[in-house]
């Protein structure tokens, strides 16, 4: 009987072929695209998360304002008045900066306000454009819309 020593193996034997090293490149490649896609609606959701979130932030913000002002601005003074003291009718009673920043939507686009709001004449409307810019869309999302 014949022994053999570890250095008279064959050498294909003691790696792998080009074609073993394509196919795991493609399944890694695969894998990978899978997972990249997946996490680009996870991205979608928490994009509209924030929308909820801020509208949550208008909403305290815009009460607090009621509360010292004894109305909510109008549209034409906007969510700027939480910031700034509105200069225009109607001038709030009394006026305290509720917000030190306005933030715009996850996409990037300033939040609209509208009072009396669209759907519900007594209360206010925020309105985010949604991912195209587009005000009047239908992927618009609305404060009213619950």
């Amino acid at each position: 009987m014949k022994i053999q020593n570890p250095s008279s193996r064959s050498r294909r034997s003691a790696g792998f072929t080009l074609l073993e090293m394509v196919i795991v490149l493609g399944i890694i490649a695969m894998i990978t695209g899978g997972a990249i896609f997946s996490m680009r609606k996870i991205g979608d959701s928490a994009k509209l998360s924030q929308v909820d979130t801020d509208f949550k932030s208008f909403e305290s913000a815009l009460a607090m304002y009621k509360l010292n002002g004894g109305s909510f601005p109008t549209t034409q003074q906007g969510l700027t008045s939480l910031q700034n003291k509105p200069t225009s009718t109607p001038a709030p009673r009394k006026w305290i900066q509720v917000m030190s920043k306005i933030p715009n939507d996850p996409w990037g686009n300033p939040y609209r306000y509208n009072f009396p709001g669209r759907k519900n004449a007594s209360d206010f409307e925020i309105i985010s454009v949604g991912p195209d810019g587009t005000e009047g869309s239908e992927d618009d999302l609305s404060s009213q819309d619950e």
